[in-house]
């Protein structure tokens, strides 16, 4: 029999920050595709549109007026998933729904209270992130320093998600560049799973500056010498970014920091303009791989607050979760025994960082030739 491997033959890799598997099964990349496909985003829109619910000066679907803005503008959700105030679920609340038997231990909810708010990007309706300057970014990392911040001061707040849907297929629900800010007064399932595995791996190495993503990140940087073992794509002085051994989605990322910082409000001017360098590098490459407006979900992963107790072991992080797979019209699906067992995956971790890697760094919509 021939020697394993991994560009080959079917396997699983673990993700140390959720405790969870994935299977990847690199040969079936090589099967044909006869089922969905969609629609190319590459849509043309104005600089303008006077029915865009968050264009500069535009009325939104409930009233309220937008600023004449010229760079980033914030505003509260007009339809929040969470708000500031309602009544305690209580016992007799939860009878109403789950009954009288076994309440407390088969049968548990609670009242979640928060803030949603919406960030826009540009005042541009036609620009998305990878077509934004570097300046204009580190405008979009400034306000996310001022809202983290902000909202971190509220008592009643105990977590700050920061995060963007892009496109259409990822469930954004306009086109205008913008990002959204979902802030709750509990920690959510996915962020509390990699909080739960940093504080586990700082008490298992009985460091008290053990940190498992400054580990991570520099065993990747050191792999990155040899082409087998280069799962990074690019990096500059502040911040790597890599598609993770345990990617579960085709052209899955993460941007990491090289030094542990906690969270997005303890990052100096320069890092500040590193973060936004990186997020334009690798959204440009990803519009590049398929020359179309690359969909995916991207969002923040830091301490829950700037004053949460867990703070010290948290390192600021960024997902990028993008569907497609083959091409601009041919997307990923979790599904069938990804949605029973584990997440699946095709094409390896190696081989998504190589594509990426190739690209030009310079967006295809500008080039000359």
């Amino acid at each position: 029999m021939s020697e394993f491997s991994f560009s080959d033959h079917s396997h699983r890799r673990f993700n140390p920050l959720t405790q969870t598997w994935v299977l990847c099964s690199p040969h079936r990349a090589k099967r044909p595709w006869l089922g969905q496909v969609e629609e190319a985003a590459n849509e043309q829109r104005p600089a303008y549109d006077p029915q865009c619910y968050l264009c500069p000066g535009n009325r939104r679907a409930t009233g309220a007026q937008n600023a004449q803005y010229s760079s980033t503008y914030v505003f509260p959700n007009d339809y929040a998933a969470v708000h500031a105030a309602q009544p305690d679920c209580t016992r007799a609340a939860l009878a109403q729904v789950a009954g009288t038997q076994a309440i407390g231990e088969l049968f548990q909810a609670e009242s979640t209270l928060g803030q949603c708010k919406v960030l826009c990007f540009s005042p541009r309706h036609d620009l998305t992130l990878p077509e934004l300057s570097v300046d204009e970014i580190s405008a979009v990392v400034r306000a996310w320093q001022q809202i983290y911040t902000s909202l971190s001061e509220d008592p009643d707040i105990r977590y700050v998600q920061l995060f963007e849907n892009k496109g259409a297929m990822m469930g954004c629900s306009n086109p205008h560049p913008h990002g959204q800010v979902w802030a709750l007064s509990d920690v959510p399932s996915e962020p509390a799973k990699e909080i739960a595995s940093l504080l586990a791996y700082r008490q298992a190495h009985a460091e008290p500056d053990a940190c498992l993503l400054c580990s991570y990140v520099a065993a990747e940087l050191a792999n990155a010498h040899a082409p087998p073992t280069n799962r990074v794509v690019l990096q500059n002085d502040s911040f790597a970014v890599l598609v993770p051994f345990w990617a579960v989605w085709p052209f899955e990322t993460m941007i990491v920091a090289k030094t542990h910082v906690a969270n997005v409000s303890q990052l100096d001017t320069q890092q500040v303009r590193d973060l936004a360098a990186a997020m334009q590098a690798l959204t440009i490459r990803y519009d590049n791989l398929f020359q179309c407006s690359f969909p995916y979900s991207m969002g923040l992963h830091q301490s829950p607050t700037a004053t949460h107790p867990d703070a010290g072991c948290c390192h600021l992080h960024l997902h990028f979760y993008p569907p497609l797979l083959r091409s601009a019209t041919v997307r990923k699906f979790l599904v069938g025994f990804e949605m029973m067992a584990e997440p699946q995956r095709d094409l390896t971790a190696e081989q998504a960082a190589a594509r990426l890697r190739a690209q030009d760094p310079i967006h295809y919509k500008t080039r000359t030739t």
